[in-house]
């Protein structure tokens, strides 16, 4: 005879606590909110993608019909589109004329690829992350990891393009010249290693920059490599920049006059030993930068909304990049000076100080 368990039942509290009606509607009304927000994300993308804010910002009121005529587009995409915009006060609309207007405040984040406010890369690095989240689901379940490299291209493209405006606007200006002589150095001359490059923004904005200096960005991601290539030769400072496929604990090299990791030392399953390797790779009084995304050291501290969207890409992107590699310490985007500090530490470094910050990012120097 076959038995069938009883299915499991989850234990009632000890204590009910009685329900406020009033606040149980607040939070579905926010949770409507939420899945809006959620949805807009792919909006964005969609509106990025199909040219749609670049076509309102240089034509300004449209109806949808010559919106999609613009754009090649179908109308009904358009018009729905439009009114989830005008909804979510990304457009606004004049019931009058049956138009819609870009403002000028969006035109410049929606538009404006060099302008700090830039933001759709930060939406579609979203949405590629969420896109991901059934392969998460299972490494949740069995504690694997899920690394960068087998993430969509909307991850790669968005990180780059997210952080990119912030580097143009800060590094030369405001990080660099808070490290001690560095910026002296890269004048006269020294050898760089960008580690984490990515699609090399940082690497060949220090590069244009400081033509006496010679760079070299690492990155495990042989595609990255490849884009970061072809965007250096197009900036034509693929004389004193080159890019390499390595990993932050064996990246090739050493006499370096600085070494940066721009938003990835939390990323790495082993900081501890790629900052060993950045100690040994160094000149006799060379500096290590690390950007790193704006954190403190409690939980309580980044209960706000730029530590909300951190952790949510530690918990999807970020703790399984770490996770799928070999120690896996799954530092978490939310580190922290104190852990950051931590690592360095025990890579063998003896000077730790916080010299820069914008909302988003921290600017650590670090040397031996």
């Amino acid at each position: 005879m076959t038995t069938i368990d009883a299915p499991a039942t989850t234990p009632a509290p000890e204590t009910a606590q009685a329900v406020d009606t009033d606040k149980l509607m607040q939070f579905v009304f926010r949770a409507v909110d939420e899945v809006g927000a959620t949805l807009n994300a792919a909006l964005v993308v969609m509106g990025d993608k199909l040219g749609y804010y670049r076509d309102l910002a240089a034509h300004g009121p449209s109806t949808p019909s010559a919106l999609a005529e613009r754009t090649g587009t179908s109308e009904p995409y358009a018009r729905e589109w439009l009114n989830a915009q005008a909804a979510g006060d990304y457009v606004s609309y004049d019931a009058s004329t049956g138009r819609y207007t870009l403002p000028p405040e969006q035109v410049v984040a929606l538009t404006v690829e060099d302008s700090p406010a830039f933001l759709p890369g930060f939406f579609q690095i979203a949405l590629g992350t969420v896109s991901d989240t059934s392969h998460i689901l299972e490494a949740a379940r069995n504690g694997a990891g899920y690394g960068w490299h087998e993430h969509n291209t909307d991850v790669h493209v968005g990180c780059e393009r997210f952080f990119r405006p912030s580097y143009n606007a800060h590094l030369l200006t405001e990080w660099l010249p808070a490290l001690d002589g560095v910026v002296d150095r890269l004048e006269q001359g020294t050898t760089v290693a960008d580690v984490g490059c990515g699609h090399g923004a940082s690497t060949i904005l220090m590069a244009r920059a400081f033509p006496e200096s010679t760079f070299v960005g690492f990155d495990y991601h042989p595609e990255s490599i490849a884009a970061a290539r072809e965007r250096a030769a197009a900036a034509g400072c693929a004389d004193r920049v080159r890019f390499e496929v390595a990993t932050a604990d064996a990246f090739g090299g050493n006499g370096y006059g600085l070494v940066t990791m721009f938003d990835c030392l939390h990323d790495m399953g082993d900081p501890v030993g790629a900052a060993r390797h950045v100690r040994s790779a160094l000149a006799e009084g060379g500096t290590w930068m690390v950007v790193e995304p704006m954190a403190g050291d409690h939980v309580e501290d980044n209960l706000n909304p730029v530590g909300r969207a951190y952790y949510g890409f530690s918990t999807l992107l970020c703790t399984p990049s770490s996770l799928s590699q070999d120690v896996g310490l799954a530092l978490g985007t939310q580190a922290g000076p104190q852990r950051i500090r931590d690592v360095t530490t025990a890579g063998g470094f003896t000077r730790f100080d916080r010299v820069a910050e914008t909302p988003f990012n921290q600017v650590f120097e670090i040397r031996p």
